[in-house]
């Protein structure tokens, strides 16, 4: 009781002594807001309006502070009573219990690295080995890098094809924080920080692998929260060839074998011209499936040639420089791999699925 009845400091002794019998009411009545609705209160309050203005301003800055602590004190009792107990986290492996007696641990055999994990280790690996670098992606991110530095102005009818999660929390323009749809976010900081290499004859050569959050309807293919891979390339004299003969060496190196793919124009704001990569769906040998949407293909991963802008908001100037630029799930990858027919799996935990990967 104590940590809730601290004493204040009232020069008024009506106020002082209201203040003692009101909080000594909140702790007795069990928390009880309506202390703020009583008559001493009230009392108090209509009193102010009587009072000479030279006497006015002492008085309310009194009433305000009892009033705040009376607050303050509701709400730390509330939060007490809501508050779980600790957890001992020692409690399973007590040193002073025999080391015959204790729990035992599960054999390390019985468990596996998740897919998601081992796969990733394999992706990044092969671009290790094709010169690239890279750059962690964010999770919480502003709509400087989400949209604008994209190539995405105030207004763009294409912001609304990126239907992601926001938070309360705004940054310096006073725009909520953005949970990120794509690791394209990264590409404005990718490309500053990496323009140095462009002067020394270097290309800038960079993968971003990141978790994403999209508004999605949930189906084989979708889920709100999964993982992508973004690529950048930019260099003197790049053109649409590297561009494809890059993400299919990438494809048949992942794969270890010859892959029949199909390039499609697409749209992206960040790159102009824009393509779509697509495989022939596994599941069905192109005859049209649930998983394929019935199409006989499904898109991997979108791509393009940098667009221009994007260019300049990094400082690179497009008239020198070229560049492309890829971005796509990787749960699509593995499930194209590994035939596996729905992405849920992967988030289930289950361990008749994760032990597929021992």
């Amino acid at each position: 009781m104590v940590e809730y009845m601290r004493e204040m400091s009232y020069p008024d002794s009506r106020i002082s002594e209201i203040a003692k019998t009101l909080k000594q009411r909140i702790v007795d009545t069990g928390n009880n807001p309506d202390v703020m609705r009583s008559v001493e209160l009230s009392a108090l309050f209509d009193e102010l309006k009587t009072l000479p203005n030279t006497e006015k301003a002492a008085f309310g800055k009194q009433l305000n502070m009892l009033r705040q602590d009376l607050i303050s004190q509701i709400k730390a009792l509330k939060d007490s009573e809501e508050a779980l107990p600790p957890i001992d986290v020692t409690a399973p492996f007590d040193v002073n219990i025999k080391p015959s007696e204790m729990p035992t641990l599960l054999p390390a055999e019985h468990g596996s690295r998740h897919p998601i994990n081992t796969e990733f280790e394999k992706i990044l690996d092969i671009f290790y080995r094709m010169g690239f670098s890279v750059m962690e992606s964010r999770e919480i991110d502003d709509d400087f890098n989400m949209f604008e530095a994209l190539n995405f102005p105030e207004g763009h009818p294409a912001r609304d094809d990126y239907d992601t999660f926001v938070t309360v929390q705004k940054d310096k323009k006073g725009r909520p924080l953005i949970a990120p749809a794509h690791t394209s976010t990264m590409q404005n900081r990718a490309l500053k920080s990496l323009k140095n290499n462009l002067a020394k004859g270097e290309p800038i050569a960079l993968v971003i692998p990141g978790r994403v959050f999209r508004n999605e309807d949930i189906d084989a293919r979708h889920e709100h929260t999964f993982y992508q891979l973004e690529g950048i390339y930019v260099d003197k004299n790049v053109n649409v060839g590297n561009l494809i003969a890059t993400v299919q060496t990438f494809l048949q190196e992942y794969y270890a074998k010859q892959l029949d793919f199909r390039i499609q124009p697409s749209y992206f704001p960040f790159t102009e011209p824009s393509f779509e990569f697509t495989m022939s769906c596994p599941f069905c040998d192109k005859k049209g499936c649930n998983i394929c949407s019935h199409s006989g293909w499904i898109e991997l991963l979108g791509c393009g040639m940098i667009h221009p802008n994007v260019l300049k908001a990094a400082g690179i100037d497009p008239n020198v420089y070229t560049g492309f630029a890829w971005g796509g799930g990787i749960e699509r990858l593995i499930m194209m791999k590994n035939n596996i027919e729905h992405v849920k799996h992967f988030e289930s935990g289950k361990l008749e699925f994760l032990r597929q990967f021992k």
